[in-house]
């Protein structure tokens, strides 16, 4: 199967490295205001998402715990609070620097690096976690790969993403997506073109039964996912096959 984001940003097509470039600047362009417009965007919902997204992966005290692409850490605090020792991995160093500066930002961990290229040893981390994260990333079969490779035999992948709503919801979500949200992002964050392309990159996005094939594929078992507010979101889940004795 071809890649369906290397070549693209947003609507245009453009090589991977441009992609990859582009991304980068819109996150760090954001930073500040990315939380602010979560809320916005959302109507406040991620936060119910988060938590049980965060219910579901099941971070337990003495587990290591990686978020990709945690940004700001929403995610990572979350994990942190159940007794987990967590790290946020992220390309945009502005986006790590206002998770630092929240109370309690000393216990996590911050890493800049992409996730298709983790700079962590094999088959060390309890837990992987991407929530709406995954499909910023230019190669899915890469960063899907360096999950397995740094989970523990046995260790447990949840990805959180927007996906495709059922049909009946589709156009009324697609026109609040298309007109409301660059307009907010133009007025609280003065970034029109970085929302545009969020938007948009959800459109290119896979849905649900073919994500989880990328992830079956990728060598996980026990691949799954949840649908969350009529299939707005999704919660997709896998594990790495445990060593046989």
């Amino acid at each position: 199967m071809d890649d369906p984001l290397a070549g693209t940003f947003g609507r245009a097509d453009v090589d991977p490295d441009r992609r990859r470039a582009l991304i980068r600047a819109t996150f760090e362009g954001v930073a500040r205001r990315y939380d602010l417009m979560n809320d916005l965007m959302s109507l406040g919902i991620h936060r119910g998402w988060k938590d049980r997204f965060v219910r579901d992966a099941d971070p337990r005290p003495g587990e290591i715990a990686l978020d990709l692409g945690g940004g700001t850490g929403d995610v990572a605090f979350r994990i942190a609070r159940r007794g987990a020792t967590v790290s946020v991995v992220d390309p945009s160093a502005s986006m790590m620097d206002v998770g630092r500066a929240r109370p309690g930002g000393e216990n996590i961990g911050w890493i800049e690096a992409e996730a298709e290229s983790l700079p962590l040893p094999d088959a060390s981390a309890d837990l992987v976690t991407i929530a709406f994260g995954i499909r910023n990333v230019t190669r899915l079969d890469v960063a899907l790969a360096e999950i397995h490779r740094v989970l523990k035999p046995g260790g447990r992948f949840f990805c959180l993403e927007f996906s495709r709503a059922r049909w009946w919801l589709r156009p009324f979500y697609e026109a609040w997506s298309r007109t409301a949200i660059p307009i907010l992002g133009t007025v609280v964050s003065g970034r029109t073109e970085a929302y545009r392309y969020l938007i948009e990159s959800i459109g290119r996005f896979p849905d649900q039964p073919t994500f989880a094939d990328l992830v079956g594929r990728a060598g996980f078992e026990a691949v799954a996912w949840d649908d969350l507010s009529f299939g707005i979101a999704a919660i997709h889940r896998g594990r790495k096959p445990a060593r046989r004795p």
